[in-house]
């Protein structure tokens, strides 16, 4: 490395370092300068050629950081010790070929420093310059509902340990929708932790910011109800043609486009126009890309071309945070008993959460009493009394069905496909170690199964779950659907 540029990187280091208080609207210096300290400490200069300087960073999060939050101090710098004009290029280390020892320099084109802003990140191979051929010129874009929830912005959205790093790509994306390496975002994790509200609110504050972009939301279960609208109506194209003038495009609970062939195909060719174009797509699962059965190959290996981010149920301290945070707002201040209390006997997830602060509060106003912890433990009991299931067979169904996104006559059918064979032999498994029945009683309720049928899978999960992280994982997962 060219020793007379390293100097002028640390003096550009020095000089940010001395005006992060000037910068920043924080008063916490010393959390300031360590949060600097670590951000830049992997970041070095690799070259300044006729005033570009390409920067090495470990990844692309931490050139969507930079420029988010450290861009207009970085720009001064370059400036004072540089000049005017400087243009800004990365080097992304993780994505250097196999056996080079070189970076590989992202085809980023930059601007004047001063201007950064508009920097714009365009995907390797293709141009800027593509046309969309459905855009009619002087046709305005269509009108469409988005279909976004107010409730659901970022300012509502509470953050914790188990849904930081999510919320923090979710914020970088709504400033620069599409230009950011996280294209797709794909939002993963258990039911009720809050995943479609930091989609949607990625969406509000798209809509807020750049008024003039098509936004939408919807269900996968919608988009598969149009598709074959469109596909009994010999319309496939106009389906098409519409998805694809969307700038925004969010989509819940993807996993239920598994088997959905046809519509995987659809699906598949609108995802690539969106993305070469510079479309945001967003996408929420309960699984994993990887653990999504019966997904094309093709399909599956594009929800990783941008980053995927797992959302956790919340902690303690977060709990309680939603707790706090949702009462705020509809004007009830609990003391800090009454706040722990509910905060540990609401453990699995945000939907749940709320619908205990719902439920104690309606009864607090129909009955006229005063919010107290002993009406709290009143309202909880008969929550959970009135919620607690009888796990038998039918149940289990429901469940394992549920989980893997197929119907109960496929469940009960004969048909060997591993995608409804593993979800059978599971739910004969679970059948066995939740309830009393017999292999035969098992057997009958599975479509007429015979008994040693159902040996054999409760064997066979037993077995594999030992040596197989995919079925080890699906255990785990469903043993905690089936309890709750």
């Amino acid at each position: 490395m060219d020793d007379n540029l390293m100097m002028i990187w640390q003096k550009c280091l020095q000089f940010m370092r001395d005006n992060l208080n000037a910068a920043e609207d924080n008063s916490d210096l010393k959390k300031l300068e360590k949060s600097f300290d670590m951000l830049f400490d992997k970041v070095q200069p690799l070259s300044l050629v006729a005033n570009n300087l390409t920067l090495i960073v470990p990844s692309d999060f931490y050139k969507e950081y930079i420029e988010d939050n450290y861009l207009s101090l970085l720009s001064a710098a370059l400036k004072k010790n540089i000049g005017k004009g400087v243009k800004l290029w990365y080097s992304v280390m993780e994505n250097r070929p196999k056996g080079e020892e070189k970076p590989v320099t992202m085809n980023i084109k930059g601007q004047s420093v001063p201007t950064p802003k508009t920097q714009e990140t365009m995907p390797q191979g293709f141009s800027a310059n593509i046309v969309n051929p459905f855009v009619v010129p002087g046709i305005r874009k269509v009108n469409i509902d988005s279909n976004l929830k107010p409730d659901y912005s970022f300012d509502s959205y509470v953050e914790g340990e188990s849904n930081k790093f999510a919320a923090t790509v979710a914020r970088s994306i709504a400033k620069r929708p599409g230009a950011t390496a996280f294209n797709p975002l794909f939002l993963y994790g258990g039911y009720g932790v809050g995943k479609t509200h930091l989609g949607q609110a990625v969406g509000l504050e798209v809509k807020n910011q750049f008024p003039d972009k098509v936004v939408l939301y919807l269900s996968s279960e919608k988009f598969i109800q149009q598709f074959i609208s469109a596909a009994k109506a010999h319309k496939q194209t106009e389906f098409a043609n519409f998805y694809q003038m969307v700038d925004v495009l969010i989509i819940d609970d993807i996993q239920f486009l598994s088997g959905k062939s046809a519509t995987q195909d659809s699906f598949f060719h609108i995802f690539d126009h969106l993305h070469q174009n510079g479309k945001q797509i967003i996408l929420t699962s309960d699984k994993a890309p990887a653990d999504i059965m019966d997904i094309q190959d093709r399909i599956v290996s594009r929800f990783k071309w941008g980053l995927s981010a797992e959302i956790k149920s919340p902690d303690l301290s977060t709990r309680r945070q939603i707790i706090e945070d949702k009462l705020s707002r509809d004007g009830i201040v609990l003391p800090g008993d009454m706040l722990d209390f509910l905060a540990v006997e609401t453990k699995t997830n945000v939907r749940e959460l709320i619908g205990v602060i719902n439920s104690v509060i309606a009864y607090s106003t129909v009955y006229k009493r005063d919010l107290s912890l002993e009406l709290l433990k009143e309202t909880i009991n008969r929550i959970a009394a009135n919620q607690k299931k009888i796990i038998n067979i039918p149940y289990i169904q429901e469940v394992v069905c549920d989980y893997f996104g197929i119907k109960k006559e496929q469940l009960l059918s004969k048909t060997r496909k591993r995608e409804i064979a593993l979800p059978r032999q599971l739910a004969m498994y679970f059948s066995k170690e939740f309830t009393n029945s017999t292999f035969t009683k098992i057997g009958e309720e599975m479509g007429g199964k015979d008994h040693s049928t159902v040996m054999y899978a409760c064997d066979t999960i037993k077995d594999v779950s030992k040596i197989d992280k995919e079925i080890k994982k699906y255990v785990k997962d469903l043993t905690e659907r089936i309890k709750q």
